[in-house]
């Protein structure tokens, strides 16, 4: 295989990798019943006029498997960390004792849950999305290499390549994807 092919090859593999890991993170956030400090990744204060990630602003911790607990760095922002969490529409109550912000995480009813494996399926399917884009930007570029004098066999095992590359990592979304549907429907 051409020293150029072999590059193309290497560009969608990291990208694919980074399309896994994009989708990894999606899945991560979608809660399953237990409390976790990446259920707050999203939500945004109002840091003197200024949206800041909540974790800039604050510690974040799980003290129990139902119970998340907010400690800002500033006493003042504590209205202004619960507002933002009421407004991320988490379907969470957070509750502020004047020095912790305290948040219990109910547990997932049967529709809810469903909800949420159909929310996670949604985001398997954007990995798989992306990765299916990978392989076609890099069959294209792979394609513009005859001009540079790359024989048809090379391009054809260069995408029979990415194709293998391609497989292999929607494999990948599919175990993602079926591990965090157990999770959420485990009770």
């Amino acid at each position: 295989m051409s020293e150029l092919i072999r590059k193309q090859v290497t560009d969608a593999k990291a990208a694919m990798d980074r399309a896994i890991d994009h989708a990894d993170g999606e899945l991560n956030k979608i809660r399953a019943g237990k409390a976790s400090p990446s259920m707050l990744d999203d939500v945004y204060v109002d840091y003197y006029g200024t949206a800041t990630p909540l974790s800039q602003v604050g510690s974040v911790n799980t003290p129990d498997a139902r119970t998340i607990v907010v400690q800002a760095w500033e006493k003042s922002l504590l209205v202004a960390i619960e507002k933002a969490i009421m407004e991320a529409n988490l379907g969470v109550n957070p509750q502020n004792d004047g020095v912790i912000i305290r948040i219990n995480v109910p547990p997932l009813t049967e529709e809810r849950r469903r909800d949420l494996v159909k929310r996670a399926k949604g985001e398997a399917e954007n990995g798989k999305i992306a990765i299916r884009n990978v392989r076609k930007d890099a069959n294209e570029k792979i394609r513009k290499l005859k001009a540079d004098g790359v024989s048809e066999d090379e391009m054809k095992a260069g995408e029979a390549e990415i194709q293998k590359l391609t497989d292999a990592y929607i494999v990948k979304v599919d175990q993602l994807s079926e591990a965090k549907e157990k999770d959420i429907m485990t009770v």
